[in-house]
């Protein structure tokens, strides 16, 4: 572990998904079975051994046959004691390797889904299925053998019961599973219950997730005390769910406590009768008494079982909801087709949009401009394979579809930097590296094309000092060049960058225009932006309106010419002009009123 593949499973039934999981790790259950079993069947052996030993030593006092029934009950213990470490370890192997399969699964999985899975299922949901589901899945590998193993031991007393005395035999027998029946109308509710809780408690993160990354926003608007009421009244809920869980598990570690205690009692009263008009031995009533006590085991593991077996088939099902949402691009192939990769040379290749008639000239700067902001960045998204699955088949990339040239090639090729800069913690270094590989110089020289040197001296240790959680030291404007700096570092054959400026002051604007141009000359790069400081410096533009071109040339041309297209171009551009002439561009707090505009 990890997985270099976790494989695809089966998204039919969660016995289906389980069975997976088995096929996996087939060798390792067979071993996890094979423990069990020696551990439990040298525990049910013991009382029989024991019982013949006092039979032995009462019948001819201390001898050879009562030395060699004791150490053939040492040797039984000693061979049960080793079987039961041993089983420990491999159960606990394949509970990780169950359990962080599926993990490993599901984490895959989401990367390739993108925000589609966010828009089907709530993100308290997604992230509670791989934080805890996928654990229900590794207690089914830690259960399940072990309740085979106490099935076999059930038959291997069943056997030595009916053969010592029928009466007693058959009450043990029935009497243990009708304790395992009442024990089970409890588990029924128990796991619904559980179920509920767990339903709370995912609708608690999603609500905390919203709340926290929306708290700057509320407390501008005055909403935080509703929201953190409303946190307040979901936490009350989860508490109350919790407590109705532990009420019932409470009645049902009860039950499994005086239940096999009163068929304890009831065995030990009968047998004793049965000795004392001496139809068995007083070593046969130890026997049954040892019987007894030992088969409370199985009826524990069995109760176990079933508990875990019913949170796993709930914690399956929702796992089955996350990978049933299909990856962006509909496809997992790793590289399925034997593509060169392209130079800056000259091997570069057009990318095409055949949704809206886009082309993407290869080895250019092309900007996307449309009267709606949203609609740009949809195609900006598109044309990366974040957007909807369906348009993959739509998107082609030197006349390859790109749901066919396969998803992890399509992330190694085309490189999407959107307009919400969303920075992780951890030193600088690394967190412009995330593609690994780039020496201090590369990186230096991203810092200077987005005009990011400032973050040096922000980030105490430069390149080795510590970015926070989301860049929250740093302001709007340095968390948007880092991420373009991070962008330009993955040295991509094809970089789409959203609204890379929005939260800069004009003249820091034009430099990294400027600067942008140089270091992506040669390289198909695509800028989502109505800037007119950028629009300046790009090779081509492509208006985009209501899902067609309307018009494309250079910036200077199509301010110039006298087409519908050009005057709807022009007005976009006068618009965004207008929006930046509103404050002062040597003001320094131009910086901030850019970056309220984009919010």
């Amino acid at each position: 572990m990890p997985y270099t593949d976790p494989g695809q499973p089966p998204l039919t039934t969660a016995s289906a998904y389980l069975w997976w999981v088995a096929r996996g790790q087939l060798g390792l259950v067979a071993s996890c079975v094979a423990w069990s079993t020696l551990a439990f069947v040298a525990s049910a052996v013991l009382p029989y051994l024991l019982g013949r030993a006092v039979d032995t030593g009462l019948e001819h006092g201390v001898d050879r046959a009562l030395w060699g029934a004791v150490l053939l009950l040492l040797a039984v213990g000693l061979i049960g004691a080793l079987a039961n470490v041993v089983e420990h370890r491999r159960l606990v192997e394949g509970w990780i390797r169950a359990a962080f399969r599926s993990s490993q699964l599901l984490g895959h999985h989401v990367t390739r889904t993108g925000d589609a899975v966010t828009a089907e299922l709530p993100t308290g949901e997604v992230v509670a299925t791989v934080a805890s589901d996928s654990l229900r899945v590794g207690e089914v590998f830690w259960i399940m053998p072990r309740l085979v193993g106490a099935l076999v031991s059930y038959a291997v007393v069943a056997v030595l019961l009916l053969r010592a005395s029928v009466p007693l035999g058959v009450a043990v027998l029935i009497g243990l599973p009708t304790v395992a029946a009442v024990l089970a109308l409890v588990v029924r509710p128990l796991s619904r219950r559980e179920a509920d809780q767990r339903h709370a408690g995912g609708r608690l993160t999603t609500l905390g997730a919203d709340t926290v990354s929306g708290l700057r926003i509320l407390r501008g608007i005055g909403g935080e005390d509703v929201f953190a009421g409303r946190y307040r009244d979901q936490s009350q809920t989860v508490r109350r769910a919790g407590v109705r869980v532990a009420q019932t598990e409470s009645l049902l570690d009860a039950l499994k406590a005086l239940l096999p205690g009163l068929f304890l009692a009831g065995v030990v009263w009968y047998g004793a009768h049965l000795a004392v008009a001496g139809t068995i031995t007083p070593g046969e009533l130890v026997t049954f008494f040892g019987y007894a006590a030992f088969l409370t085991q199985p009826l524990d593991v069995a109760t176990e079982a079933l508990r875990i077996g019913t949170r796993a088939v709930v914690g399956v099902r929702r796992m089955l909801r996350v990978l049933s949402v299909a990856p962006t691009g509909a496809d997992t192939r790793e590289r399925p087709l034997d593509l060169a990769d392209p130079t800056p040379a000259g091997d570069a290749v057009d990318l095409v949009d055949e949704r809206t008639g886009v082309v993407l000239p290869a080895g250019r700067l092309t900007a996307l401009v449309s009267p709606d902001p949203d609609e740009s960045a949809a195609l900006a998204l598109r044309l990366g394979l974040l957007g909807e699955s369906h348009d993959a088949t739509r998107v082609r990339l030197g006349g390859t579809a790109l749901s066919e040239l396969g998803l992890a090639e399509v992330r190694r090729r085309v490189v999407v930097a959107e307009s919400t800069p969303h920075l992780f913690t951890g030193s600088l270094r690394a967190e412009l590296d995330v593609r690994g590989g780039s020496d201090d110089a590369a990186k230096l020289a991203a810092l200077h094309t987005a005009d990011a040197h400032d973050v040096l001296d922000a980030v105490p240790d430069g390149l080795d000092g510590h970015v926070t959680e989301k860049g929250r030291s740093l302001s709007g404007g340095q968390r948007q060049r880092l991420a373009l700096a991070r962008a330009l570092l993955t040295d991509a054959e094809v970089l789409v960058l959203v609204e890379p400026t929005s939260a800069v002051d004009a003249h820091t604007e034009a430099r990294i225009a400027e600067r942008l141009a140089a270091a992506r000359a040669g390289r198909t790069t695509v800028v989502v932006t109505a800037s007119p400081l950028v629009l300046d410096r790009v090779d081509h533009v492509v208006l985009v309106s209501g899902g067609r071109v309307l018009a494309e040339g250079s910036h200077r041309e199509l301010l110039a010419a006298d087409h519908d297209g050009a005057r709807r171009y022009r007005a976009v551009v006068s618009r965004a002009a207008a929006d930046d002439d509103l404050v002062d561009p040597y003001d320094p707090r131009k910086e901030e009123h850019r970056e309220a505009s984009c919010r």
